[in-house]
């Protein structure tokens, strides 16, 4: 059996789900989840259907065949094979919290993804990658010759065939242009729950204001600096007799999980852009289930 899914985003019309639903029965499919979200606001409608096949009709073949359904919605729809994992760069700096956890997760086959390279523009973490098997590439970035580092960065998305970026405390600023014509497809970790704590150090900024829950975000990378859609977070209490090393070090622990379910949650395909929000559904049965649960 064939393991599929199908996304679709449309204004909110009845017989939608009638629609889909009697199309993928005569096709022979048999659904296993289902998740959708009617928006009272935007009138939107958001569908994630994971469903079997016998193989008979391939990813193309269910495709073409929708055409009519879709264009009676005006769907915006795709079909997936949940066998294929995404092509993934990561990009960090100097904190190594993220990037170990995501390299333990891909290691175990908890994270189903493809990690086609490292980039990085400090030479901390070469060692690691390479013996993981991972292209890495060192970037330097300065303000002189920030155009070319990211023209050498596109570069390597290109070649690679990425899909997504993933900013695992990569503390660079991507420019305009970068952020554009990578829109949906950088996923950034950033180390703040509350949006009023943003810049290089939020976790002192949270000590001085006495707070009992710090945490972190994880977002699509847009133009505005740690304002993109955000797509999970998390927090973890602390006390008043916390100091603020202790907030960085339970921080850290946080932003690792954040920023895993964030990704999780996007190659497979449950997360769908709302305006600037996002809408995540739930993750289907068996799909945190890991290749090696030791």
């Amino acid at each position: 059996m064939s393991k599929y899914a199908l996304t679709v985003t449309c204004q909110s019309r009845r017989g939608i789900v009638a629609a889909i639903a009697g199309y993928l029965s005569d096709q022979g499919c048999n659904i296993t989840d289902s998740a959708q979200f009617d928006d009272k606001e935007t009138g939107n409608f958001f569908m994630r259907i994971s469903f079997d096949t016998d193989g008979s009709v391939g990813l193309e073949g269910l495709s073409d065949g929708f055409k009519d359904a879709a264009a009676t919605f005006d769907m915006t729809y795709e079909f997936h094979d949940e066998a294929a994992k995404m092509k993934v760069i990561i990009m960090v700096s100097r904190f190594g919290h993220c990037l170990n956890d995501l390299l333990y997760r891909w290691r175990i086959g908890a994270l189903p993804i493809d990690i086609v390279a490292v980039i990085s523009n400090h030479m901390d973490y070469q060692k690691v990658v390479v013996n993981h098997d991972i292209p890495f590439h060192c970037i330097k970035v300065t303000k002189e010759n920030k155009p070319d580092a990211e023209a050498r960065i596109m570069g390597v998305v290109e070649d690679t065939g990425a899909e997504l970026i993933v900013l695992a405390r990569y503390m660079q600023i991507l420019s305009d242009e970068m952020c554009q014509k990578m829109s949906g497809r950088i996923i950034n970790i950033h180390h703040s729950f509350l949006p009023s704590f943003k810049g290089a150090n939020p976790y002192k900024q949270a000590f001085q204001r006495g707070v009992k829950l710090i945490g972190a975000t994880s977002h699509y990378v847009t133009a505005d600096l740690d304002e993109g859609p955000i797509i999970e977070q998390d927090i973890v209490r602390v006390t008043h007799a916390q100091s603020p090393e202790d907030y960085v070090s339970l921080g850290r622990d946080v932003e690792s999980q954040v920023l895993a379910r964030a990704i999780h949650a996007h190659i497979h395909q449950r997360v769908f852009l709302n305006g600037n929000k996002t809408v995540v559904f739930p993750a289907s049965p068996g799909s945190y289930a890991s290749e090696r649960m030791g």
